[in-house]
């Protein structure tokens, strides 16, 4: 009886979502029409709904927000601060063969 009563709820739950988008889908629908007329009176060109998304863009975005880069890389390499590695272990230092 419990697993018919959980059963019962999930499909009530599933309908509700299901009419709660199919709800917001006919405003969105609705909207839009509206629009559409309205540009239709007004003379203008109805516009399509477009969501533009392409690597291009992204990566143009991305190299907006990156620092500039630096015209001497090497240069700047040669004058930034290095720091020892000390952690090395497995190397021992011996004389140069003759």
């Amino acid at each position: 009886m419990l697993r018919f009563l959980l059963r019962v709820l999930l499909l009530a739950a599933g309908l509700v979502f299901a009419a709660s988008v199919l709800a917001a889908f006919a405003l969105l629908l609705a909207l839009w029409s509206v629009r559409a007329l309205w540009a239709r009176l007004t003379g203008r060109p109805v516009a399509p709904f477009v969501m533009r998304m392409g690597s291009g863009s992204a990566f143009a975005a991305m190299m907006r927000r990156a620092p500039p880069a630096s015209r001497t890389p090497r240069a700047d390499t040669a004058a930034g601060v290095r720091t020892r590695l000390v952690d090395v272990s497995d190397v021992e230092p011996r004389s140069p063969a003759s």
